[in-house]
């Protein structure tokens, strides 16, 4: 006859009633939290909508657009200057998302085409939701198509 030990069989008997659990909870539908849930730890992001100008995202925009190129294309592409920076939207959306502000400029490029670059500006979007993120497309050169077609993905 088997022996089974007694850790053996009450790890069984956890799994057993785990499993259990998950059957029964599945057919039940899903709620929305109540009042003293939302109280107490689902306050959600608090907003503030203080971002900086356009101009203060071309030196990341320059910088990580040399940094691609290179890395990833094999290319020696940079980016020389900006000209015509502008502000196209800001906040564009619902009340209560993340606020943004989309720019777009002309940058002259290292191959010595001037190109359209159209980004946005995000609260809470740089890394790990700390400082504010910029996203950016260099229409001509959206070569992994991320903001196609013609960078129109990364416009408001």
């Amino acid at each position: 006859m088997l022996r089974v030990s007694g850790w053996v069989r009450s790890t069984a008997v956890a799994v057993l009633a785990a499993c259990g659990f998950i059957l029964a909870s599945a057919g039940v539908p899903a709620q929305a939290a109540n009042v003293l849930q939302k109280q107490i730890y689902m306050t959600g992001p608090n907003y503030d909508g203080h971002l900086p100008a356009c101009d203060a995202a071309l030196g990341k925009i320059a910088s990580r657009f040399a940094h691609k190129e290179g890395r990833f294309w094999n290319s020696n592409l940079e980016i020389l200057g900006f000209e015509k920076v502008r502000q196209t939207a800001f906040r564009p959306w619902a009340k209560h998302t993340i606020p943004r502000r989309f720019c777009s400029a002309v940058a002259l490029v290292s191959d010595g085409r001037k190109r359209r670059v159209d980004y946005w500006i995000g609260e809470d979007t740089d890394m790990i939701g700390v400082g504010w993120g910029v996203e950016w497309c260099v229409a001509g050169l959206d070569r992994n198509w991320a903001y196609n077609p013609a960078c129109k993905m990364a416009r408001p």
